[in-house]
């Protein structure tokens, strides 16, 4: 059973619902017959590589928060993230633009290294002090992650290389009705959106595998952080999660 999974680096409850759906898949009887693929989505397709900014300002900006509510609204994302044991950086990460992660990601899957360069690209991106948005700090994950050197570099040099493939998944994402990320496809039968919690996953998990022969695509679990096509990253209300079918 294939799972897909459109994200964003850029994307704070992208790298805690990641953590939580391999909790999740950890714990899944058959997660040896799981496939998993991850799939393109920008948040800030519009900004112009080169341009980047302190996410803590680029918050305050976008919500019209002081600094110290932008830092707040950083404290809390991290709290989530520390919960699933991930580090987290709330003061001097980098935001920008991320369509050539998103190329050099698609070079990694056609490697079979795609798990292991975006899992390197969260941690620098979130926990370390590494700006995901410097061209020699995205060849250096690449060879960290087992792609070679030169043609990383050759990838990052040739703005189309990839460059279809990402504005593919984009055009699916679309098509699917996936307006924020993290969106998880399971099968193509069930759809999740949001960093939902790991037991809501392993309930998708279950269900799926159970109707592998259904067709149509169902909305699983209730509203969950997530970020939207404009990039905004707010909490929902706390909710208990529901199934909708």
């Amino acid at each position: 059973m294939r799972v897909e999974i459109w994200s964003d680096i850029a994307c704070p409850w992208c790298y805690v619902g990641k953590a939580r759906f391999e909790k999740a898949l950890a714990g899944f009887a058959h997660r040896d017959e799981i496939e998993v693929v991850h799939r393109s989505f920008e948040l800030d397709p519009g900004r112009a590589k080169g341009d980047t900014e302190q996410v803590i300002d680029m918050l305050a900006q976008k919500y019209g928060r002081t600094t110290e509510e932008a830092r707040g609204m950083e404290a809390n994302v991290a709290a989530n993230a520390q919960a699933e044991g991930l580090g987290y950086r709330t003061e001097g990460r980098d935001h920008g633009n991320t369509f050539d992660i998103h190329r050099l990601l698609h070079l990694a899957k056609a490697r079979g290294l795609q798990e292991e360069l975006l899992t390197l690209v969260y941690r620098a991106n979130f926990a370390e002090e590494r700006s995901v948005f410097d061209d020699a700090v995205l060849a250096d994950l690449a060879v960290e992650a087992g792609l070679d050197a030169d043609e990383a570099r050759a990838l990052l040099a040739d703005p189309e290389a990839y460059a279809a493939d990402v504005r593919a998944d984009e055009r699916e994402a679309a098509e699917l009705g996936a307006n924020a990320v993290p969106f998880f496809v399971l099968d193509r039968r069930y759809g999740i959106s949001g960093g939902q919690p790991a037991e809501v996953f392993t309930q998708a998990l279950e269900q799926a595998w159970k109707d592998r022969e259904v067709p149509g695509l169902t909305q699983v679990g209730g509203d969950a952080a997530a970020c939207d096509a404009d990039g905004a990253c707010e909490v929902p209300a706390a909710s208990a999660p529901d199934r909708r079918v």
